[in-house]
């Protein structure tokens, strides 16, 4: 007997689906935290100099200098002149952005993360890492963008909005982010790469920064199946039978990097970063390398 399936039913699946990762989100958030502090334990943090109070260094007078930055005192233990610098203490603003398109639920094997799961603990732990650091915080939400504002309390409004966006389409908002803001996208970046040129394109205006993490599983890397083989996508797409599923690893791994090898180059015509992240390799890793990354990008901005 066949029976037809109610009109509803898709939504119904997807709001399902959407509760069971809401309800992981703690757990995850848990997670992210004890990584991040294992980062800031092992990190030199993102000083940098500028208008503040707290003393940072000092370093040799320059010409153009004014006379007033002079510390005296410390000019006098020798024969050269020395500025006082104190630390930046002006607070940036961070854009996160969780694609959360229906690719994102995949994951290869039962004990790994799906890659939403492992994108969000990266997510949280970066966000964590910022506030603990004084940073403001936002999320590129699917229609708009949203403060979540500065201090732990932010992570678990973060925690609340998450969920909201779950099944958005798997590109940020084309939005007009404030002057030195960065951008943090946590993505497969399987959406079609023209649609990543324009959008990225669009968000890199003058001054703003940011930073693609691809989180993918690694049976996506590598296509290590063999003999007759059913391929069902995700998000619509027909199934596919491979015969003789070995016989395409060649071309698979050729398309597999030229499709990064073009996404990097995107990213670095607009002077932004990217990172690419495989869901059985430990998280900290990344995060450390992010981490150095946006601390880079901040010097060169107030240098």
């Amino acid at each position: 007997m066949i029976t037809q399936e109610p009109e509803n039913a898709p939504y119904r699946r997807n709001r399902q689906t959407a509760e069971d990762w809401a309800a992981r989100l703690p757990d995850l958030c848990a997670q992210a935290l004890r990584i991040a502090a294992t980062v800031a334990m092992g990190s030199h943090g993102r000083r940098r100099s500028g208008p503040g109070e707290s003393f940072w260094q000092f370093r040799p007078y320059r010409p153009g200098d004014p006379s007033r930055s002079i510390d005296w005192r410390r000019s006098a233990q020798g024969d050269r002149h020395f500025v006082r610098e104190q630390e930046w203490q002006a607070a940036e603003s961070f854009w996160l952005w969780l694609d959360q398109s229906p690719s994102m639920q995949f994951s290869g094997a039962r004990s790994r993360q799906t890659k939403l799961d492992r994108a969000s603990v990266l997510l949280f732990a970066m966000a964590s890492l910022l506030l603990r650091s004084g940073e403001r915080v936002g999320l590129l939400c699917a229609d708009r963008t949203r403060m979540i504002g500065s201090g732990q309390l932010a992570l678990d409004r973060l925690c609340e909005m998450l969920p909201e966006q779950h099944g958005a389409a798997g590109l940020p908002i084309a939005a007009e982010l404030p002057r030195h803001a960065t951008v943090l996208a946590f993505s497969d970046t399987w959406t079609p790469l023209d649609a990543w040129d324009r959008r990225l394109t669009q968000l890199a205006w003058p001054g703003v920064r940011g930073h693609v993490v691809q989180v993918i599983d690694p049976v996506e890397a590598r296509l290590t199946m063999r003999g007759r083989v059913r391929v069902e996508g995700l998000e619509g797409e027909a199934p596919v039978l491979l015969r003789r599923a070995e016989s395409l690893a060649d071309a698979y791994s050729t398309r597999f990097a030229q499709h990064n090898d073009r996404m990097s180059a995107i990213c670095r015509r607009l002077g932004w970063g990217f990172n690419r992240h495989l869901t059985d390799h430990p998280p900290l890793p990344l995060l450390l390398g992010l981490h150095e990354a946006i601390s880079v990008d901040r010097r060169s901005v107030h240098a």
